[in-house]
């Protein structure tokens, strides 16, 4: 049998379905050419994820998924990744934020908290200890000093199966700050138990209590913990203009060791 291939004939453009499992697939007749899947956030932003074999087929997969959203489109590409970032560009993607990525040493005797304590009136919690509706409050409250995160708000449900899911949650290492007068919640500090790797999700302190040390006391019994199970270093992302949170991991130790790009691709009515 002979076969014919027709040289410089472009490819059919990819057809875009949206299947039940919440993805939506480029196809090109019945071979798979792309997909894509978009997840809302808490804050009511949507995020996409793209995986694809064909160029074509990442602006028929935002097209798709802009107009059946009718929304705004984020997404995160590695710093690193400079073919993605220039097609996403082409595609009408901006930036709309940076991060940094580093790794933060565990040892009290090189990051500096080996007496970091926290000030009199101001004790500690295990979240798993913690009351669940005051924990939830301070996280949106905390996330609206974050850059990207503002307007968050938790379904109840939500955050209590990701916060005490037992793949990731170490009771040791998400503590939350309580004022022993009142009751109320100062701060927390949250590093998640990823494999191979903690990572720091998140350290907070409410406006009241900053610039007392409560964010070093934290870190540093977290980091005890981790430390003392054989974990040298945690991984944590910084936004580029947290000038604080930057600085705050720098007197730590931490190494930058690459960083994101977060894209938006605004949504207009045809």
């Amino acid at each position: 049998m002979t076969v014919l291939r027709l040289v410089g004939v472009p490819p059919t453009a990819p057809r875009i379905v949206r299947a039940p499992d919440g993805e939506w697939r480029a196809l090109d007749g019945d071979q798979s050419v792309g997909r894509a899947r978009a997840v809302q956030r808490p804050d009511r932003r949507w995020f996409v994820a793209l995986d694809s074999q064909r160029a074509d087929a990442y602006e028929a997969l935002l097209h798709a998924i802009a107009e059946d959203l009718q929304q705004d489109l984020y997404m995160t590409v590695d710093e690193s990744d400079h073919e993605l970032l220039q097609r996403c560009r082409q595609l009408g993607c901006t930036v709309n934020r940076r991060e940094d990525e580093y790794l933060v040493p565990t040892d009290a005797d090189v990051t500096g908290l080996t007496d970091a304590a926290l000030p009199a009136g101001l004790g500690h919690v295990s979240a798993a200890e913690a009351d669940e509706d005051q924990l939830r409050a301070l996280d949106e409250v905390l996330r609206e000093d974050v850059p990207g995160a503002n307007g968050w708000v938790n379904d109840p449900r939500d955050f209590r199966e990701y916060t005490f899911d037992a793949r990731h949650f170490d009771p040791m290492t998400y503590l939350v700050a309580v004022d022993e007068a009142t009751g109320g919640y100062a701060g927390l500090v949250r590093v998640w138990n990823d494999p191979g790797n903690p990572r720091l999700g998140l350290i907070g302190v409410v406006a009241a209590h900053r610039r007392r040390g409560v964010a070093r006391a934290l870190l540093a019994t977290a980091f005890r913990a981790l430390h003392d199970r054989g974990f040298g270093q945690v991984a944590a992302e910084v936004d580029v203009t947290n000038a604080a949170s930057t600085e705050l991991l720098r007197r730590l130790g931490a190494r930058r060791t690459g960083g994101s790009v977060e894209l938006i691709r605004g949504w207009r009515p045809a």
